[in-house]
């Protein structure tokens, strides 16, 4: 609300810029006053006006081209001195008034009325004028209806500002009247600080559990702790759910360290008896001026902030090089999704598995590939990991088993018939129809399961995934070939092996990488892989870069290799050639 300007300068001042600043929809409802004034009245004239310490802003005018005045030019500061209407019924005889230049010069104006705009507390923020070309005077019910509109026109302003500029939980002022503050700010440099202090999920849980009443406790509790604990001389603002901030200056001297400490063990109360720990973490914008535009500035603030949350820090400030890399991140999403849309820049490569015991290629894994139009060639490990956190996730991978299919088909065509496996995630497994939709598209393009390997990642998603390892069932039961990718790498694997459905286990080439040369990596291939034999799986090794690794894991009873050795991932055409001489020159069978 339009309240305690009378006793807060700053607040007034405030509240002044944002009247006089532009703001469309407000500007458009208060023409609709100032038309039905002229309408009642039978005046030619009405308008709102706003003044600071230099000058009155006309606003919302009927039949006012001038925008703006000096104060010494301009009829309301007669009427905010009296404060109450006031009326001269002609100009040119009002001592004051008749040197003025809108008086003595056309359309010379001979009539004067304005009523101040009063907030609920008696300041006046604005006046609600009357001109008319010629001398007259007002009736006792004209003025009543003058002060009517005044009225109206004062709550109106009231009501704007209270809806479009005032959290209604916490009564702070909100995010929308933040960005202007910082539009009209005077302070040449300065900081903006957002605090958050909860974990939206949990305010969710919560409101699921106890109602929205307990979250909104919380929040205007919230609010009063962070004034207490904080004793900051600026304005707090609610941005966000259980998100504040403020503006702070060189000058200030508090460091985002002293704020974090004043916050420490701070807590917020759900009802009198249930205090609840805020989980504090805080990202400032680092130091901005009036040349960056107010937008500008609370980005920077959200992206330290989100920088601190998700590397658990207790407060973050701003790092440019940090957003850049961000920037690309999303740069690259919306690249990737208009290769997508628009089929072009995304194609598949193709990396031989070769069998240890005949020496012919028994399969190819594809392998995605984006030529960027401005980057170059990208690589999978830059825009897989941000396209996981995305619903672009599953677009992607549509495209990736479409062209599979497509290329086996293909291949059927030239009298190539090896399976393909595609690599996918636990999410993908996860929807109730995919085993049913990837069997339809085999069954579409007339080829049977067994040719579309699938190769599983995230193997720690899918155990915490009942819908994923249902899935993989699924799979399993049409047919297709299941693969566990990158066994013996980070997550411990020995443990699930009869827990996710798989045919084949791909050893990680961090694990096969080193047994030319060292004994313990050796002892622990051999023993992996003697495990794996007598669980009846086929165990491929992959990343495999020389002959002599090769004769190893044959010897070591290992079925099939994938690596540079043999091929890098080539491209259809580049395979074929490849295939057709490899398998009539294969390698040495086992011994």
């Amino acid at each position: 609300m339009l309240t305690d300007l009378g006793s807060d300068e700053s607040k007034k001042r405030a509240a002044i810029d944002l009247l006089k600043n532009h703001d469309e929809v407000r500007d458009d409802a208060l023409k609709e006053y100032t038309r039905l004034a002229c309408l009642l009245l039978k005046m030619p004239i009405c308008f709102v006006s706003v003044m600071d310490d230099e000058k009155q802003y006309i606003k919302s005018a009927q039949n006012v081209a001038v925008t703006e005045t000096r104060l010494s030019e301009a009829f309301c500061v007669s009427t905010l001195e009296q404060g109450k209407t006031f009326i001269c019924a002609d100009t040119a005889r009002h001592p004051d008034f008749r040197h003025f230049q809108a008086v003595t010069e056309a359309p010379f104006v001979r009539f004067y009325a304005g009523c101040p705009l009063n907030t609920q507390d008696g300041v006046s923020v604005g006046t609600l004028c009357l001109l008319d070309t010629q001398p007259r005077t007002l009736s006792a019910e004209q003025v009543g209806i003058f002060e009517t509109l005044a009225g109206l026109v004062s709550g109106f302003l009231a009501s704007w500002h209270a809806v479009g500029y005032i959290d209604i939980v916490t009564l702070l002022p909100n995010r929308q009247r933040m960005l202007k503050d910082i539009a009209v700010s005077a302070q040449s440099t300065f900081k903006l600080v957002i605090i958050d202090c909860i974990d939206m999920p949990f305010a969710y849980e919560m409101a699921r559990s106890l109602g929205m009443t307990a979250v909104e406790n919380l929040l205007r509790d919230m609010a009063v702790q962070l004034q207490t604990r904080l004793q900051i001389p600026a304005q707090l603002y609610a941005v966000a759910v259980g998100r504040f901030a403020w503006f702070t200056t060189a000058e200030e001297g508090a460091t985002l360290e002293d704020i974090a400490q004043r916050l420490r063990g701070i807590q917020a109360r759900i009802n009198p008896e249930v205090p609840l720990d805020l989980d504090i973490h805080i990202g400032d914008s680092g130091p901005c001026d009036n040349t960056m535009t107010p937008v500008e500035i609370l980005r920077r603030a959200v992206s330290a902030l989100h920088e601190a949350i998700s590397h658990e820090h207790r407060f973050m400030t701003f790092d440019a090089t940090l957003d850049n890399r961000k920037k690309n991140d999303f740069s690259l999403l919306t690249g990737l999704r208009k290769a997508l849309q628009e089929d072009n820049g995304l194609y598949l490569v193709y990396q031989p598995k070769v069998s240890l015991v005949t020496g012919l290629v028994t399969g190819v894994e594809a392998l995605l590939r984006w030529k960027h139009p401005e980057h170059g060639e990208v690589l999978p490990g830059l825009f897989i990991p941000l396209v996981e956190r995305t619903s672009l996730m599953r677009e992607l991978t549509a495209w990736v088993i479409d062209h599979a299919i497509a290329q086996l088909s293909l291949w059927r065509d030239r009298g190539i018939s090896l399976p393909v496996s595609v690599n996918l995630a636990a999410s993908d497994f996860s929807r109730p129809d995919f085993a049913d939709e990837l069997e339809q598209k085999m069954r579409d393009a007339g080829l049977t399961p067994a040719l579309l390997g699938v190769e599983c990642l995230e193997t720690e998603k899918m155990l915490e995934s009942p819908a994923a390892l249902h899935g993989l069932e699924m799979l399993k039961l049409r047919g297709f070939k299941i693969s566990l990718d990158d066994f013996g790498s980070g997550y411990s694997n020995i443990n699930y092996l009869r827990q996710i459905p798989m045919d084949i286990i791909k050893l990680d080439r961090s694990i096969v990488s080193n047994i030319a040369s060292d004994k313990a990596s050796r002892i622990i291939v051999r023993n992996v892989i003697r495990l794996l034999k007598q669980l009846d799986y086929v165990v491929l090794a992959e990343g495999v870069e020389d002959d002599q690794t090769v004769d190893i894991l044959r010897g070591l009873g290992c079925d099939e290799v994938q690596g540079y050795v043999y091929a890098r991932p080539l491209r259809p055409r580049d395979f074929e050639a490849w295939c057709h001489a490899k398998n009539h020159h294969p390698a040495k069978p086992s011994i």
